[in-house]
């Protein structure tokens, strides 16, 4: 038997890119933005503040206290509209760790959190949370370790800037990476570094190729990427699970399923990400510790 100190859980609670799809057409993969949920060594990481960060606040709420760290790719609204409706943030006697990296106009996390909640925007001020809220700068490249939990960042290819994050425990690893746009002529360094010989890549996959290249429509330049490339970054870093993400709001799950379909026909370790689906990860008996790369990350 394993105990919580034990695991490496990841569960979705917000999968769709954007915007906010709820309907009877997206019943089965979700509407609710980005929200990924990690339970690692007994600690517990949140990546992203979309309108999945309030269905997780509510299942939460049996759970009191509690503390978590949360880390936010960027602060495009569909990643952070959730945080205002995050009840444990506004309970006294919980507490969260919030990191993000500073922005090109060099506003911290915590002013795009709090901007977002000034009026006209919103009724409640950030200052309104009850809980202990500690705002964390991260640099690009920077490493933070969490009790026994490594988390690496690089910087993505995204409209204001993105990074993506690698988490590291016991000799298991996770990617988490959006939102980022693939290069036309050669896989992104900075993508394949936070993948390499991960157990589980979760990756921007908001379009298709057709989709993208649409010459009626083209989605280029617009800081996402393709299924098609996902498949070609699992390959190359040598992924173990591929986990398609962001899904256009505009795919109903019928779509998703023949975009299943066809990217596990390519590699066969593939699933579609959906709303309150749980990977989990167990830690070699023994395991031997990863020797961490400082080389290889480009902030340009």
């Amino acid at each position: 038997m394993y105990s919580m100190q034990n695991l490496f859980t990841i569960h979705f609670w917000g999968v769709r890119g954007s915007i906010a799809s709820p309907g009877p057409e997206t019943v089965r993969y979700g509407g609710n933005t980005p929200c990924v949920e990690m339970r690692v060594g007994g600690e517990r990481l949140i990546f992203d503040g979309g309108t999945g960060l309030r269905v997780l606040g509510q299942s939460l709420l049996s759970q009191m206290p509690v503390e978590a760290n949360m880390f936010f790719t960027h602060s495009h609204w569909d990643h952070i509209q959730g945080f205002p409706f995050f009840v444990p943030a506004f309970i006294k006697g919980n507490r969260f760790n919030i990191y993000g990296v500073v922005s090109p106009n060099g506003a911290t996390i915590e002013e795009r959190l709090r901007d977002q909640m000034l009026h006209p925007n919103f009724p409640v001020p950030l200052q309104v949370m009850g809980a202990d809220l500690n705002f964390c700068d991260l640099q690009v490249g920077e490493k933070v370790q969490i009790g026994e939990v490594i988390i690496e960042n690089a910087l993505l290819n995204h409209p204001g800037e993105a990074v993506g994050y690698r988490i590291n425990w016991r000799g298991c690893s996770a990617a988490y990476v959006t939102d980022t746009e693939h290069y036309p002529d050669k896989l992104d360094e900075n993508v394949l570094w936070l993948a390499r010989n991960a157990d589980v890549l979760i990756i921007d996959s908001a379009y298709t190729d057709e989709e993208y290249h649409s010459a009626r429509s083209s989605k280029v330049g617009w800081g996402h990427s393709t299924w098609e490339e996902a498949v070609k970054v699992a390959k190359a870093a040598n992924v173990k699970k591929l986990v398609i993400f962001h899904h256009d709001p505009l795919h109903n799950d019928d779509f998703l399923d023949r975009v299943g379909t066809d990217a596990v026909k390519k590699f066969p370790d593939t699933i579609m990400a959906r709303e309150g689906l749980s990977i989990q990860l167990v830690p070699p008996l023994t395991p031997i510790p990863e020797v961490l790369p400082e080389a290889g990350v480009s902030a340009l």
